[in-house]
Formats: structure tokens, C-alpha cells, sequence
């Protein structure tokens, strides 16, 4: 925080005599201009090695640059050093300006829409939504739904195509899809039948690969659905749906070899329910996307370190033991 502070500081003292150079005449600035040039040659005649640029003249240099053609009065360092402080100011400023994600929901909106969502089981996610905004102006944003593929070898090394949906605010995994020949046709049915029938999605990010062609995005918007490309080459711009798919094979497929198509449709439907019901997410606070009925308050514990008197640890085994859930249960079960 001091570094930066002395950056903004350094910066106004900057501005502020660069006001005051606009109100001088335009002789006496040429002439002290002139002057530092006449100094500065002195200082590259006798060789003396500068200190060290601090952040602050690199933002001071990196702006007043914009403002004349600062080729022929550069010697502090080498133009392309100039050119690298520029493009790192833009990707600070970009940065800034684009983070990622959303902002949290406050924990006592969350409260209540799960309060509302228990005590109304048939009221879907939008119906909550309208609810929220039209009868107590608290606005929920959009759900927003990132696809994407990677591949997977079987023991016969044979190479298949899986397609990933994951829904941006829960982190569920909506759909997880398996085939050896994908075409454009193939993925647009596997969208509409994640947003054909629920409406509620209102964005779809997904990359530039040939196989979105402009024919299923096309489609996709005819549902009412916003399709956000990312850029090309920027896979962190889809970094929610990457992040699954570096979890499916960290978790799953880096341990278990597939034998056939349909036996990696059956791990996949396997570890999807525990990605969704039983794994925490620390980006959600953390949480679970669906947490499992069995978990209930009555089941939280009185303390920090021991459960209730009535209740044992049961644990529920995922992939043959390769990953394990536990959950709280009777002790006499």
C-alpha cells in the first residue's frame, strides 16, 4: 500500500507540473528543455551508471511518453523497456477494471433464498429471481452457463471427446457428454438440452474452436441465450470451465484408465455426482453446488471439535475408494 500510494502521489506531482508547463510560454519550455537535453548529454558523456528506476518514474515515463515522440529524448534506458512499462501499465489497468467473477451475494440474501426455496418447493430459480426484484428490489444477477472440450484415451488408445457445461455461480457441473467423432450439430443438441427446457440461463461463454460454428450460436440465441466468445488464445477468459475440466483429470481421469466409451461415460457419471453433491468448493464460501439431504442442521455439531452424542461419521466411498464422502449419521445406524 505505501508503494502504491508513493506511485499516486509521484503521478499528481507529475500532472500537476505538467499544468504548469502548459501555462508557461512556449520559448521557455523549449529552452528548458533544451537545457536538460545539454545536461543529460553530459551525463552520457562521463558514463555514470543511474540508480535503479522506481515504480513511479516507470509510471511518470510510461505516461508523459504519450504526449510527444519520446524516441530521440529516451537514454535512461532502452525503448523497448519503455514499450514493456506501457503494455504492463495497460494489463495493471485492464486488470483492474476486468476482474473476474461477480460480486459475492450478501450472506443474508443467500439466507433467504434458501429459506424461500425450502418453504416454496415449487418454485424454480427464476420464479425466486422475479420474486426478489419485483416485490423487494433486491436484484440477483443472470445465471451464466461456460462449455468447453477436452479429450480423454482409453486403454486401446482410443481418443474420445468430452463436453463440459458448468454453470458459472453454483460451480455445478450440468452436463458432462462423451462421443469420438464431435461435430457442430452434436454439441448444439447437447446445449439445448441444457438451456432448451431451462430458461433460466441467460449467458453461454464458450471459446473460438471451429466446432461453434455460427450456426449454433445462432441457435442458441433463437432460445433467448446470450453466446460471450472469449478471445483468441486466452483460455483464462474461460477460466471457471477450465478450472473443471484441470479437476476432472487431476481427481478422476489422471488415476482411471477408461476401457471403452461407455466405461468413461460411467466415471464421468460417477464423479459428476460427487463434483456436485458431496465435494466442498472453496469458491463458494465453501460449500457444495447441491449439498446432500442427509446434511441438516439438526446434524451441526454443539462444538468446534466433537459431534452430538447421537451422531457417527459415515463414509460413503466414490470410484471404487478413490475418493471418499462423510456424513453425519445416526449412531445406532
Amino acid at each position: 500500500m505505501i508503494a502504491l500510494a508513493r506511485i499516486v502521489l509521484r503521478s499528481l506531482v507529475d500532472l500537476a507540473g505538467l499544468a504548469v508547463l502548459a501555462l508557461r510560454p512556449r520559448r521557455s519550455v523549449a529552452a528548458e528543455n533544451l537545457f536538460l537535453r545539454r545536461q543529460l548529454a553530459l551525463y552520457q558523456d562521463r558514463g555514470v551508471k543511474p540508480r535503479r528506476v522506481d515504480a513511479a518514474t516507470r509510471v511518470s515515463l510510461a505516461m508523459l511518453s504519450q504526449l510527444f515522440d519520446w524516441r530521440d529524448a529516451l537514454v535512461a534506458v532502452r525503448p523497448e523497456t519503455l514499450i514493456r512499462w506501457h503494455r504492463a501499465g495497460w494489463r495493471l489497468f485492464w486488470r483492474i477494471k476486468s476482474r473476474p467473477g461477480r460480486p459475492p451475494i450478501p450472506l443474508g440474501l443467500r439466507q433467504l433464498i434458501r429459506r424461500m426455496a425450502s418453504a416454496n418447493p415449487l418454485w424454480g430459480e427464476e420464479r425466486i429471481a422475479n420474486e426478489l426484484l419485483l416485490k423487494l428490489g433486491l436484484r440477483v444477477s443472470p445465471r451464466i452457463v461456460a462449455c468447453d472440450f477436452f479429450v480423454a484415451v482409453t486403454a486401446t488408445f482410443r481418443l474420445l471427446y468430452v463436453f463440459v457445461v458448468i454453470e458459472h455461480g453454483s460451480r455445478r457441473v450440468v452436463r458432462v457428454a462423451v462421443t469420438a467423432h464431435p461435430t457442430a450439430a452434436w454439441a448444439l443438441q447437447q446445449l439445448r438440452e441444457v438451456v432448451g427446457f431451462d430458461r433460466t440461463h441467460q449467458y453461454l461463454i464458450h471459446d473460438r474452436d471451429s466446432i461453434f460454428a455460427s450456426s449454433l450460436d445462432e441457435s442458441i440465441r433463437n432460445l433467448g441465450v446470450t453466446v460471450l466468445k472469449s478471445p483468441p488464445h486466452s483460455p483464462q477468459a474461460n477460466a471457471i470451465c477450465e478450472r473443471v475440466i484441470g479437476t476432472i483429470r487431476r481427481d478422476c481421469l489422471d488415476w482411471l484408465i477408461p476401457l471403452s466409451e461407455s466405461h468413461l461415460r460411467s466415471i464421468l457419471r460417477s464423479w459428476v455426482g460427487h463434483y456436485n453433491h458431496g465435494r466442498p468448493h472453496m469458491a463458494l464460501g465453501p460449500g457444495v453446488p447441491d449439498p446432500p439431504s442427509e446434511v441438516v442442521p439438526s446434524a451441526t455439531p454443539p462444538t468446534r471439535h466433537r459431534l452430538g452424542e447421537h451422531l457417527s461419521v459415515r463414509a460413503r466411498s466414490v470410484l471404487g475408494g478413490l475418493h471418499h464422502e462423510y456424513l453425519p449419521a445416526p449412531a445406532w445406524a
